[in-house]
């Protein structure tokens, strides 16, 4: 058995940064369904992100661009039911906030007012300033997002490691200062150099959580799928996976099938 979770107190703004104080590392992982939140939750991780990865393992989608703010708002309310412990985070999904900043508070009141989540979650630095303000003026906490934002990957090319260079690496350090400045309870730092996540991590007085930025963030956080072996083609460097479900649901699902075709299901036990 692994972790487990005596403190059922739930998880805030207030206490993740306590977190940080402290030196405790926070587990962040994705969920989109009521069964899998309430399991994670009840297996001690500290918050859940509904994450527009929806877009790719629920829906099948090649990027995270196509996901409607209504899709995610099902997504979320359904997450938001099941987790007692976990800080919910929703993801705003991609055109709900780069334009109009009071239309991406708006955006936000309607995510935070029909989920029941307990924070949005923004792509991008200074070019998206104006939003993230206006959505903490309306009392949302705000996590940022800097590195690797995925919703830019047609920008990008790609979806390699960000700052790298001297030049991507100042500003991406400028635009976490200026994150936590304004602030945002939180950033995830994604798919860059460790050694300059661990630079940035300290001067911040609010989390970091990375997912492929190494150890020197203040958490990590991965997709549920990807991390329990159910997304079995995607192995990047960065992902560790703890079972390999993906098999042995095809197994259980074959044996079913099996059972079903040789008439041994069900049995003399297995009806009214």
């Amino acid at each position: 058995m692994g972790y487990i979770v005596t403190d059922t107190k739930k998880v805030t703004t207030r206490r993740i940064k306590q977190m940080k104080a402290d030196g405790e590392k926070i587990a962040m992982i994705t969920s989109y369904d009521f069964t899998v939140a309430g399991l994670v939750d009840q297996a001690g991780v500290d918050m859940i992100l509904v994450g527009d990865s929806a877009s790719n393992v629920m829906q099948g989608n090649a990027t995270t661009l196509t996901i409607t703010l209504d899709e995610m708002i099902v997504y979320g309310k359904t997450v938001a039911r099941a987790a007692k412990r976990a800080m919910v985070v929703m993801d705003m999904p991609f055109g709900t906030y780069q334009g109009d900043p009071y239309e991406a508070q708006a955006n936000a009141v309607r995510i935070m007012r029909e989920t029941g989540a307990d924070a949005v979650k923004l792509e991008g630095g200074s070019e998206v300033r104006q939003a993230i303000e206006m959505i903490l003026r309306a009392g949302i906490p705000v996590v940022g997002h800097l590195g690797l934002t995925p919703q830019s990957v047609n920008k990008f090319g790609g979806y390699g490691v960000r700052a790298k260079d001297e030049a991507e690496a100042a500003r991406f350090e400028a635009d976490a200062r200026m994150l936590d400045d304004i602030g945002c309870c939180a950033v995830v730092f994604e798919k860059i150099p460790a050694a300059l996540a661990a630079r940035v991590t300290p001067q911040l007085s609010v989390p970091t959580i990375g997912i492929g930025a190494g150890a020197g963030c203040d958490g990590q956080v991965l997709v549920f799928q990807d991390m329990i072996g159910m997304n079995m083609g995607f192995k990047p460097k960065f992902l560790r996976t703890y079972n390999n479900l993906g098999e042995q649901i095809i197994d259980s699902v074959g044996n079913y099938v099996a059972d079903v075709k040789a008439g041994a299901f069900p049995n003399d036990s297995e009806h009214y």
